[in-house]
C-alpha cells in the first residue's frame, strides 16, 4: 500500500496531522513552516524512497505522528531558540564564528568537568563546541564511540543523560551552541535492533543489510573501496548468531542499517528529533555517503543519499529549525557540493572542507601552494545560508584519497606524488620536521596520516633538539595552517589542544584497547596543567596568545563573513596563497622555507596581525602570513 501522498515535485504539502491538545499557537508555527515548502519536499521525497514498499503509509503516518509528538514535547526555551534562528538564518556564517572540537573525556572527564570549563571555550572565542561520541557505546572496541549501543542513553562513565541537558543548557546560556555526532550509517552489534535481529525477529533483520551467503557480498565487494584495509579487511562479516553475513563498512562489530527500509527512516529520523529534544544544535551526519547500496558502484554518494539528505533537512525545518545539519561526507571536492542541496531542496547547512584541509597539509610539505590553489579556484560559491566547516585537525587521519583528482595534475598544475607527502609526515625523509605515523597504507599504497598538528608541524623535533629557531618555524607552520582556515570562507574550528601546542599521545601505544587503532596518536587527554600555565610550558604561551589574537582579528572583519566574495590572486610566487576576501581584505600565507616579498595591487595597506607594518609592499617570513586591510 502506497501513502497517500503526492511525489511530483513542486506539489502541495499534504496535511500535516498534530496530536490534539497540542499549544494553538505552536500549531499554527508548525503548520506555517510545513505549507511553506518542507512539507512538499519531505513528501516527494519520501514517496520516491519508499512509496514502493509495503507498509510505506503507515511509516509515513508513524513518521508524522511522532514528530509532532516531539515537537509537543520541545522545551520552550528550544522553542525560542527555533523562532530567533528562523528569523536569522545566517546565524551561523558571522566571522566572531568559532568551533572547537574534542572527546568529552579527553576534555573534561565527563559532561561535569566540560561544564567547569566552559570559560576556557568562551577566552578562546568558540562559539560552537562539537563533542565528539557520547552516546553509549558497545562494551570493548568501539570505534571511539561510533559504535552506539543506544541512542537514547550517555555513555554512563560521563554522567546521564540529565547532565547532557544540563550541559547543553548552560552552553546556550554562555553563547555556544553544542554539537553531537548522529551516526546513521550503523549501529553497533549489540545495539538493541541488532539483538532482536540474532533474535530471529524478522523486522528488526530487516533493518539490516544480510545475506545467507557469499553470492551477493562478493558482487557487491567487486566495486566497495576498503574502508580500514589492515585492521578491518572487507565489508562483510559472518554472524553464527544469524547463520549469515551481514554489511559492516568499517569495523565488524558496526553493522551497516538498510536505508531502502521506511521502519529505517523512521526510526533515525525520530532519533534525530529526539537528540535535537536535548539541546543539541548541530548534529554531525557521520558517514553519510555510504546511506544507500547499489551493485556496481562503490556505494557512496549515490543519488538516493541526497534523497534522504532532503527529507531529513525538511523535518528539521519544520520540528527543530534551530538546529544545524552538518554533513561527514570526506569525499573528493566534485562530490562534496550536492550535500548543501539543490534545485530539489536544501540538505545540510556545513560540510566539512576536507580537500581542502589535505590540500594545505600536502602544500606544507611540498613548499608549494598549486594543489591548494586549485582546491580553492575550485571550491563553488555556496548558496545562502550554508557554508564549509575549515579545520586544521580533527579525531580522524589526514585522507590523502580525498585529494586524488587533484594530484593528477592539470594545466597550470604539475602531479603531486601523495605517497611522497604522506611519507613527509610518517617521518620517514630526512629533510621532514614532522612526527606522525602512517594510518591503514600497506604495500606501497597511500591511506592517512595520523598525527596531533604541533607534532606534524615540527614542534616536538623542536623541543627535542632545543633548537629555537625551528620551534619558532614549527609554531608559524601551525598558525599558518590556522590562518588559511580562518580566512577562507568557512566555520574554522579548533581541534582539542592545538591551542596549547599538545603533542601526540604516544602512551596509546602500551594501550592494548587501544594500540591497534593508530588514531589514538592524535587523541590525547587536554593537559590543563599547560593550559593553566601556558607561558610556562613553551610554546604553548606563544601558540595560545598568536591564536586568541588571530580569533579577535577575524570576528572583527566583515569581509571574512562566510558568505564574503573569496578570490585567489595571482603571487608570482609558488610558495604563496594569496587570497582576496571582497576589495577590502587580503591573506598572503608563505608556505615555503623562505622569505618572500610581496606587493598588493594599487593602494595603501596594513597588517591586521602587525600593526606596525603597513604600506605598498611586505615581506613574508618562511611559513608566515599576513592579513592585509586596504588603508
Amino acid at each position: 500500500m502506497k501513502p497517500t501522498i503526492e511525489p511530483t515535485p513542486g506539489a502541495t504539502a499534504p496535511p500535516l496531522p498534530l496530536p490534539s491538545g497540542l499549544d494553538p499557537a505552536l500549531a499554527a508555527t508548525l503548520t506555517a513552516r510545513w505549507e511553506a515548502g518542507p512539507g512538499a519536499v519531505l513528501a516527494r521525497e519520501f514517496t520516491n524512497l519508499y512509496g514502493h514498499r509495503d507498509g510505506a503509509a503507515d511509516a509515513w503516518n508513524a513518521l508524522l505522528s511522532t514528530a509532532a509528538g516531539l515537537a509537543a514535547r520541545r522545551d520552550p526555551e528550544l522553542h525560542a531558540l527555533d523562532a530567533e534562528r528562523a528569523q536569522r538564518p545566517d546565524w551561523f556564517l558571522d566571522p566572531g564564528m568559532l568551533g572547537y572540537s574534542t572527546y568529552v573525556d579527553r576534555f573534561g572527564g565527563g559532561f561535569s568537568g566540560v561544564t567547569a570549563r566552559i570559560d576556557w571555550l568562551q577566552g578562546l572565542g568558540v562559539r560552537y563546541l562539537h563533542l565528539l561520541p557520547f552516546l553509549r557505546p558497545r562494551d570493548g572496541d568501539n570505534d571511539g564511540g561510533f559504535a552506539v549501543s543506544d541512542y537514547d542513553e550517555v555513555d554512563p562513565r560521563l554522567g546521564t543523560m540529565d547532565d547532557l541537558v544540563g550541559l547543553a543548557r548552560r552552553l546556550r546560556a554562555s553563547g555556544i551552541s553544542l554539537g553531537a555526532d548522529l551516526v546513521l550509517n550503523h549501529t553497533a552489534d549489540d545495539h538493541a535492533w541488532a539483538v532482536a535481529a540474532r533474535a530471529g525477529d524478522p523486522r528488526y533483520r530487516a533493518f539490516y543489510h544480510v545475506y545467507p551467503d557469499r553470492e551477493v557480498p562478493d558482487r557487491f565487494e567487486a566495486t566497495l573501496p576498503q574502508i580500514f584495509p589492515l585492521t578491518a579487511p572487507g565489508n562483510f562479516t559472518h554472524d553464527a548468531a544469524l547463520d549469515a553475513w551481514v554489511w559492516t563498512t568499517f569495523y565488524p562489530f558496526q553493522w551497516d542499517l538498510d536505508w531502502s527500509n521506511p521502519d529505517v527512516f523512521v526510526a533515525m529520523a525520530a532519533t534525530l528529533l529526539r537528540t535535537a529534544n536535548r539541546g543539541v544544535e548541530v548534529l554531525r551526519l557521520d558517514s553519510i555517503a555510504f546511506l544507500w547500496k547499489r551493485q556496481g558502484t562503490d556505494c557512496m554518494n549515490q543519488p538516493e543519499v541526497h534523497a534522504i539528505l532532503r527529507a531529513l533537512r525538511a523535518l528539521v525545518d519544520v520540528f527543530a529549525p534551530g538546529v544545524l545539519l552538518k554533513a561527514e561526507a570526506i569525499v573528493p571536492m566534485r562530490d562534496l557540493p550536492p550535500y548543501f542541496g539543490g534545485a530539489q531542496g536544501p540538505e545540510c547547512h556545513l560540510a566539512y572542507h576536507s580537500s581542502l584541509m589535505t590540500a594545505a597539509w600536502a602544500s606544507l610539505a611540498l613548499g608549494d601552494t598549486a594543489m591548494l590553489r586549485r582546491v580553492l579556484r575550485d571550491t563553488p560559491t555556496l548558496g545562502p545560508c550554508c557554508s564549509w566547516l575549515t579545520y586544521v585537525r580533527c579525531h580522524d587521519d589526514i585522507g590523502w584519497k580525498v585529494l586524488a583528482p587533484e594530484a593528477v595534475g592539470g594545466d597550470r598544475e604539475p602531479p603531486v606524488d601523495l605517497g611522497w607527502v604522506a611519507g613527509f609526515y610518517a617521518g620517514s625523509r630526512a629533510d621532514s620536521f614532522a612526527d606522525g605515523r602512517p594510518f591503514q597504507s600497506a604495500d606501497g599504497g597511500v591511506h592517512g596520516t595520523s598525527g596531533m598538528a604541533a607534532d606534524l608541524c615540527g614542534i616536538g623535533r623542536a623541543q627535542r633538539a632545543g633548537d629555537p629557531r625551528a620551534m619558532a618555524e614549527a609554531v608559524d607552520r601551525l598558525l599558518l595552517l590556522y590562518g588559511v582556515a580562518m580566512c577562507c570562507g568557512g566555520l574554522p574550528t579548533l581541534y582539542m589542544g592545538d591551542e596549547i601546542a599538545l603533542g601526540n599521545d604516544l602512551a596509546f601505544d602500551d594501550d592494548p584497547g587501544r594500540r591497534h587503532e593508530g588514531r589514538w596518536l592524535h587523541r590525547p587527554a587536554m593537559d590543563w596543567e599547560r593550559a593553566a600555565d601556558p607561558h610556562a610550558h613553551a610554546p604553548a604561551g606563544v601558540v595560545l596568545a598568536r591564536l586568541r589574537a588571530m580569533v579577535a582579528v577575524r570576528r572583527d572583519q566583515s569581509a571574512l563573513h562566510a558568505a564574503a566574495p573569496r578570490r585567489v590572486l595571482d603571487a608570482g610566487n609558488p610558495s604563496l596563497l594569496v587570497l582576496a576576501r571582497g576589495d577590502q581584505f587580503i591573506g598572503v600565507f608563505n608556505f615555503g622555507p623562505r622569505a618572500v616579498r610581496f606587493a598588493p595591487p594599487v593602494d595603501s595597506w596594513h597588517d591586521l596581525l602587525d600593526a606596525s607594518v603597513r604600506g605598498m609592499s611586505f615581506v613574508v617570513r618562511p611559513w608566515g602570513q599576513c592579513w592585509l586591510e586596504r588603508g
